[in-house]
Formats: structure tokens, C-alpha cells, sequence
């Protein structure tokens, strides 16, 4: 199998679910990922949605909402990643949980627009849907139709280049601890516009492109899975692997949307 970044479907990942569940009298399908992949999306949008109105009517949550459902998250991620049988519950809670905490990131980007006197048609999160749905769109047609495919070397590329971004974070966040400060990596540096925000712009973009890019690969993962047989009840595994992805992906949509706006945006 391809190997994929997303631990969720990496080839020890799945290769421990294809030994745990014997039962093999009905088989994965990539239309039943994706029907599972819609159920989770619809999910964390309607979570996203009530905890963006949630916050937005009782402020004082904000944080706590978005600390707690993070924590949350990320508890869910690894339980699942280590106990893929529960992923038929753990999934749909995730999505929940991620969906709430995205909310409220949205929420937090929002009014700092609001604060400057920006508005956004529709919200910089509807606009983030909208980028994440293309892009998933997008990459689906690619892959399903061969135009791009998630080759060995296609892989290792990616690879390559989402480690050297790991590590340029990590050392960011570390000198950041000394006092030593990178503007374009600061969104609130998209208000003062100049250097720092153009840098941080195209940064973005990049970062956004690579996530979308990832998609391919967790969608040739799903092939190859489904393809060797893999049983039905691993499809919540499967869409579990691809919200992670997803998540990625509107997060930084959210973050770009955030920065155009910032950047080019009409004041009152």
C-alpha cells in the first residue's frame, strides 16, 4: 500500500485492522467511505455551527470551548488510532468535537475582523467551507479520473516538504520563546499589510495546497484498502482518516480567508 502522513491510514494502521476484524462476509466500498465521510462532515458542520452561535451569544466561552473540544479531539484521535474498532463511535464524536473547535476558531477570526471594522460576505467561515469543498471536489476529480496520481515519488515529495515545514514551525515556536519574532507567521501581521503579510499570505496558500494535495494520497490509501478487501465495519476507519484530513485542510482555509480579508477587505 501507499503510505500515508495521516496516521489513521498509515500501512501499520490499517494493517493491524485487517488482522483484527475476521468478519469478511461483506467488504469495504469507496461509496460506502464516502457516505461515512459525508455523515462525519455533516456532523461537524452542524457542531461548527452551534458552537460559532453559541460562543457568539455567550462570549465568555469562547476559550473554554475551544481548549475543551480541542483536547477533546486530539483524546479521540489517538484513542481511535491505537483502538480502530471503536472508530464506528469514535468518529462521529470526533467530527463533533473537531467541529465545535473549529467553530470556535472561526468564531475568535471573526471578531478580530469585527473589532477592525471588516466585514466579510457570508463569514470567513462559510468561505472557508466553500474553499474546502472545492478543494475536496477538486482533488476527488483528480484522483477518480487519473489526472494526478498519488505515485511512490508523488508521495515522498510531500513527505519531504511536510517535514521541512514540521521543522521550520518548530523552530519558529522555539526562538519564539526567546523573544525573537516572525511577523508573517502571526495573522494578526495581515492587518498591518507591508512585507510580513504578503510573506504570511503565500505562506498560507502553500501550506492549504499541501494539505489538499495529502487528500490524494489518503484516497489512494482508501483504494488500496478496499481493493485488498478490507471489511465493511473498516469504513468509519477509512472516513475517520479522511476528516483528520479535512480538518487540516478548513483550518487552514479558514486562516487564508482570514488573511484576504485583513489584508483587502472594505472597513466601515
Amino acid at each position: 500500500m501507499l503510505s500515508s502522513t495521516n496516521p489513521v491510514l498509515s500501512d501499520q494502521s490499517l494493517g493491524r485492522v485487517m488482522g483484527q476484524i475476521g468478519d469478511r462476509s461483506t467488504t469495504a466500498s469507496v461509496q460506502g467511505v464516502m457516505a461515512k465521510t459525508g455523515i462525519c462532515t455533516i456532523l461537524a458542520v452542524g457542531a461548527g455551527a452551534a458552537g460559532y452561535a453559541l460562543v457568539t451569544s455567550m462570549p465568555s466561552i469562547l476559550w473554554i470551548s475551544a481548549i475543551v473540544s480541542m483536547v477533546v479531539s486530539l483524546i479521540l484521535f489517538f484513542v481511535i488510532s491505537s483502538n480502530p474498532k471503536i472508530a464506528m463511535i469514535g468518529a462521529p464524536v470526533y467530527s463533533i468535537t473537531q467541529g465545535v473547535f473549529l467553530g470556535a476558531i472561526s468564531c475568535v477570526l471573526e471578531s478580530m475582523l469585527t473589532a477592525r471594522g471588516i466585514s466579510v460576505p457570508g463569514g470567513i467561515a462559510l468561505q472557508a467551507f466553500i474553499i474546502t469543498g472545492s478543494l475536496m471536489a477538486t482533488m476527488l476529480a483528480l484522483h477518480t479520473f487519473g489526472i494526478l496520481r498519488a505515485g511512490p515519488r508523488f508521495q515522498s515529495v510531500l513527505m519531504l516538504v511536510t517535514i521541512g515545514l514540521g521543522v521550520a514551525m518548530l523552530v519558529a515556536f522555539v526562538v519564539s520563546l526567546f523573544g525573537v519574532r516572525m511577523p508573517f507567521l502571526e495573522l494578526g501581521s495581515a492587518f498591518n499589510g507591508g512585507q510580513a503579510a504578503w510573506i504570511g499570505l503565500a505562506l498560507n496558500a502553500g501550506i492549504l495546497i499541501l494539505a489538499a494535495l495529502w487528500l490524494l494520497v489518503d484516497l489512494a490509501q482508501i483504494d488500496e484498502a478496499v481493493a485488498a478487501g478490507a471489511p465493511k465495519s473498516m469504513e468509519w476507519l477509512l472516513a475517520f482518516g479522511l476528516i483528520v484530513t479535512l480538518a487540516w485542510v478548513y483550518l487552514e482555509a479558514v486562516k487564508l480567508a482570514f488573511r484576504i480579508a485583513a489584508m483587502f477587505g472594505e472597513r466601515k
